[in-house]
């Protein structure tokens, strides 16, 4: 009878022992309404960026302002309707900026800010620059509103400029220097 109980016992330990482990389950779940607020405060703060640059552009009678595919408005000081010729990857650009609030009450001079070389899309400058270079040609001279997503960002430059902040900058284009392997 013993021998029977300790078989029967030994039998339903290997059987239990066998049982497949099962999943943890988290602590705590996350419905990633975070991120969806997230994302309606961005929008909001795009649409209200995009208004006041819309209200700029409505007010502002001299200058005929494009709006680019990448999301800024832009119009030309001086337009270089002889060449065709625009950066793009890989090229060296010269050129000098300045940057300003939307009102244009300056932030960095072209002074303070010096003539810059910049390899197309190889090198970090912020987003809009790096587009609107690409516009350009060779001799033009370009104002463009950039939105702050496409301008500091969140983040600003830790300097001058806070977080989402839209800007408005005047950028020559120097000169235009192929990439080698071209």
């Amino acid at each position: 009878m013993l021998k029977n109980s300790f078989y029967i016992l030994l039998t339903l330990f290997c059987v239990m022992a066998c049982k497949t482990p099962e999943a943890r389950r988290p602590v705590a779940s996350k419905s990633g309404s975070f991120i969806q607020e997230s994302v309606k405060r961005n929008k909001k703060m795009v649409a209200k960026e995009e208004k006041i640059i819309a209200n700029i552009i409505k007010k502002d009678s001299i200058n005929n302002y494009l709006s680019s595919s990448d999301g800024f408005w832009y119009y030309y000081n001086a337009q270089n309707i002889e060449d065709t010729l625009t950066p793009h990857f890989g090229d060296l650009v010269e050129f000098d900026y300045d940057i300003s609030t939307l009102e244009g009450t300056p932030i960095y001079t072209k002074k303070e800010i010096g003539t810059r070389e910049y390899v197309i899309d190889k090198e970090n400058v912020f987003n809009g620059l790096r587009q609107g270079l690409k516009l350009m040609k060779e001799g033009e001279t370009v104002t463009f509103l950039f939105p702050s997503h496409k301008a500091f960002g969140y983040y600003g430059d830790s300097e001058k400029i806070g977080r989402n902040i839209p800007i408005r900058s005047t950028i020559t284009l120097n000169s235009i220097s192929l990439e080698k392997n071209q």
